[in-house]
């Protein structure tokens, strides 16, 4: 069931009158894989460039830095003791370097850097969950200020420590914001169609899904993060109520939890001319457009195949419609015969808006997904979206308004769904449109950090300091 959230408009002013009236600045450190990306490192990045703006303190710790912003923290990779090993980490930082210029230069630096750590080595042979990042220690006293919240994005990607979350905790109100399944699970981002993280985890049918384990060693990856979140005092947000509620039902158990949808910018991602777009873009004019984004190669969490056969079938019925796949340079092979056109990963955010204003149809297939924020971009620029029920989606499309909802692994129904939508009216497919930009326009970045700034407040007035002297926070400039 899709959430119904209140107009945004002037939020953004309000907000900013608000902080200048209260006098009221925050510090606050996040934590995250990376500073580049989409998903959750995009959701991240947005949130701490906002804080700034705003004029509140707001760092981004990060396991991998590309960017040159002095506000983004590396978080650092002490020396390792002994010179073959070190050597083996001085390889590792070379190999990261390439990173992404040069093609599998992450998974080398990953590779060396596990070489080089023993304990990492030996975990990852045993499958379990790899812990050995000394450097998270640093964290907070990387920080010019003490924070006065400390907010966790992803911290599965070869980078974190979950045990000093405790030690976190003691420092300041500490927020978990799930992006998946992953801090519930053994090993496992999304669980999908199992069952067994509600009760432990072990005997796990799927060790090669994300992050994959070449060894059963689930039971005890969940055994040691449910002894460290029982020691740690904590709170969890997610962007959609489905993923609060598996949190609830997990050994996670928070102080509180809060639904905060992400957000996006919705000075980019806004209506406009489709005509327009489309002479921009240099596509036809007059031909109906379906679009779509390439699942990546590795993921097993959407689902290419429902995509691929609804888009051929679909295109036997409307030979007249041109596809257009954003995120490859070829088509797949099931759709190679097909009218499709290929654009390469998009990284300039205005330029995949006006893809979105040039479609008449935007479909999203999925396995298991949070939040889909594609969706939400494609209904912020008007395109109503055909979509499969998994995970936080239904709470974005409002089904029959916004797009439709279509069981998963059912590509006839998708089809069916896509067809509706394009042989609908001339006058439905304007209202359906116009339902589309209210409703993606309802998930701002706006929204979202008025809700994070206001819930931060509250959290700081709340936050209860150790007793003990020693667990006092403490903090190097």
């Amino acid at each position: 069931m899709a959430f119904r959230l209140k107009p945004t408009a002037g939020l953004a002013s309000l907000l900013s009158i608000v902080s200048w009236l209260l006098r009221v600045q925050v510090n606050i450190l996040q934590i995250n894989t990376a500073d580049r990306g989409g998903g959750a490192e995009g959701s991240a990045r947005g949130l701490f460039q906002r804080y700034r703006e705003l004029g509140h303190g707001s760092w981004l710790a990060v396991g991998r830095k590309y960017s040159n912003d002095p506000d983004v923290l590396e978080i650092p990779r002490p020396p390792i003791a002994g010179a073959g090993r070190r050597l083996l980490q001085i390889a590792a930082e070379i190999a990261r370097a390439g990173d992404p210029a040069l093609p599998g230069a992450r998974r080398l630096a990953i590779s060396l850097e596990r070489l080089a750590s023993p304990t990492r080595l030996a975990d990852w042979r045993a499958g379990r969950d790899e812990m050995d990042f000394p450097g998270c220690r640093q964290i907070v006293n990387m920080c010019p200020a003490q924070p006065d919240i400390i907010h966790c994005h992803n911290l599965h990607g070869w980078y974190f420590d979950l045990r000093i979350l405790p030690e976190l905790a003691r420092q300041a109100p500490l927020i978990l914001n799930l992006r998946d399944t992953w801090l519930l699970t053994g090993h496992c981002a999304y669980f999908m169609d199992c069952d067994r993280w509600k009760n432990g985890c072990g005997q796990c049918p799927r060790l090669d899904v994300y992050p994959r384990c070449r060894r059963d060693a689930t039971a005890e990856n969940w055994r040691q993060k449910a002894d460290i979140y029982a020691a740690a005092r904590f709170y969890v947000t997610a962007p959609s109520q489905w993923l609060i509620d598996q949190a609830r039902q997990s050994m996670l158990q928070a102080i509180d939890y809060k639904v905060i949808p992400n957000g996006i910018d919705i000075n980019v991602f806004k209506p406009g001319d489709q005509d327009a777009a489309r002479r921009e873009l240099n596509l036809p004019t007059t031909t109906p457009i379906v679009m779509f984004a390439a699942a990546a190669r590795r993921s097993v969490f959407k689902d290419p195949r429902t995509m691929q056969e609804a888009i051929r079938l679909v295109a036997e019925r409307r030979p007249d419609l041109l596809f257009v796949c954003v995120g490859v340079k070829a088509p797949s092979a099931a759709l190679r015969r097909l009218n499709v056109r290929c654009v390469p990963f998009i990284t300039n955010p205005s330029r995949l808006a006006s893809y979105y204003r040039a479609a008449d149809v935007f479909v999203h297939t999925a396995k298991a997904e949070a939040f889909g924020k594609t969706i939400t971009e494609a209904m912020a620029c008007g395109v109503p979206v055909a979509a499969t029920t998994v995970g936080g989606i239904p709470e974005q499309i409002i089904d029959g308004e916004t797009g439709f909802l279509c069981p998963p692994g059912d590509p006839p129904e998708l089809a069916a769904k896509i067809i509706s939508l394009l042989s609908d009216s001339k006058e439905n497919q304007l209202r359906r449109r116009a339902a589309a930009a209210q409703r993606g326009q309802e998930f701002s970045l706006e929204r979202q950090t008025a809700a994070f700034l206001s819930w931060y407040e509250e959290l700081r007035q709340n936050h209860i300091l150790p007793t003990n002297p020693e667990q006092l926070p403490r903090h190097c400039p």
